[in-house]
C-alpha cells in the first residue's frame, strides 16, 4: 500500500529558511524605514528649534528698539541728581567720543551702532523708581564664531565700548551666518538665490536717520547719520540649520524686522 503523506507533516527546511528569509528583509525594510523617519524628525526638530531661536531672538531685539531712549529727561518733574544714571542722554551709545558734543557719524567714525553691533539706551522697567538706565549691547562675536550676543549692563556714562568687552556678552542667537565666507556664500545663493544680493555678507543690523523727507539710509548722501539722529533700525538674521539628512544640502532661515524707536532724543 502506498503511503500517503499527512497534514501534520509541516514544513520542510527549505520552506522555512526562505520564509525566515522574506521576513529578515520586511524587517530590515521596516527598520530602515524607521530608521529614516527618525533622522529626518530630528532633522526638522532642529530647523523648528533653530528658526524659534531666531525668531525669539529678532522679537527681543524690536523690543529694545522700541524702548531706546527711554526715560528722556523730560520725563521728570525734577530731574534727578545724576543724569548719567536716570536719564538716557541718547536711544544709541557709540564709540568713541560718547557723550560729547560732536556725535561720530555712523560708518566713518565709529565703531558702533554698526552693522555687526549696537549699543541700546533704555530703562527696562522705568516704573519701578529705584531702577536705573540701562546698555543693552548686541555684537557678533567671534568665539563661539557665528553668535549674535547680548548683554544688559548698568549705565555709567563712560565709553560703553571699551568698558564693555565682547566676552561679557552672553550667547543669544547662534549659527548667524551673515557675514559667511564667500565659499559658503556661494554654496547657499545656490539653494537660495535670493538670500544674498551679489554674493555679499549682509549686515545684521541697518541704521535709519531721520530727515527732512522722512527716515532714510544713516549712509545716504546728506542724512546726518550720527547716533542721535537714528530713527529706526533694520534687523536681519540668517540662521543656518543642519543640513538635509538625505541630500546633505545646508538649510538656512532668514528672518527680518524693522523696529522704530518710540522716545523722543532729549
Amino acid at each position: 500500500m502506498n503511503a500517503q503523506r499527512s497534514d501534520a507533516q509541516g514544513f520542510t527546511l527549505t520552506e522555512m529558511l526562505v520564509s525566515m528569509a522574506i521576513f529578515l528583509v520586511i524587517c530590515g525594510s521596516a527598520f530602515t524605514l524607521l530608521a529614516v523617519s527618525q533622522q529626518r524628525y530630528q532633522a526638522e526638530s532642529k530647523t523648528l528649534n533653530a528658526f524659534q531661536e531666531a525668531r525669539l531672538g529678532l522679537d527681543q531685539i524690536m523690543r529694545d528698539v522700541s524702548d531706546a531712549g527711554f526715560p528722556p529727561p523730560n520725563q521728570f518733574q525734577t530731574p534727578p541728581g545724576n543724569g548719567a544714571t536716570y536719564a538716557a542722554a541718547s536711544p544709541f551709545a557709540w564709540s568713541p567720543g560718547y557723550l560729547t558734543n560732536s556725535p561720530c557719524t555712523l560708518g566713518v567714525s565709529c565703531n558702533t551702532p554698526w552693522n555687526d553691533g549696537m549699543f541700546i539706551e533704555t530703562n527696562p522697567t522705568p516704573q519701578d523708581p529705584a531702577s536705573t538706565v540701562q546698555y543693552i549691547r548686541y555684537k557678533m562675536l567671534s568665539n563661539p564664531a557665528n553668535t549674535l550676543g547680548r548683554g544688559v549692563f548698568p549705565k555709567t556714562g563712560a565709553d560703553p565700548y571699551s568698558t564693555i568687552p565682547d566676552s561679557s556678552l552672553t550667547p543669544f542667537v547662534h549659527n548667524v551666518m551673515n557675514d559667511a565666507p564667500p565659499s559658503q556664500i556661494a554654496q547657499i545663493n545656490a539653494i537660495y538665490p535670493n538670500m544674498f544680493p551679489g554674493g555679499n555678507p549682509v549686515p545684521v543690523f541697518t541704521y535709519l536717520c531721520d530727515s527732512p523727507t522722512g527716515p532714510q539710509l544713516c549712509t545716504n548722501p546728506g542724512v546726518t547719520g550720527t547716533p542721535q539722529n537714528i530713527r529706526s533700525v533694520l534687523i536681519t538674521l540668517i540662521v543656518a540649520a543642519p543640513p538635509d539628512p538625505q541630500t546633505g544640502q545646508p538649510r538656512v532661515i532668514e528672518l527680518t524686522g524693522e523696529a522704530t524707536r518710540m522716545n523722543s532724543v532729549p
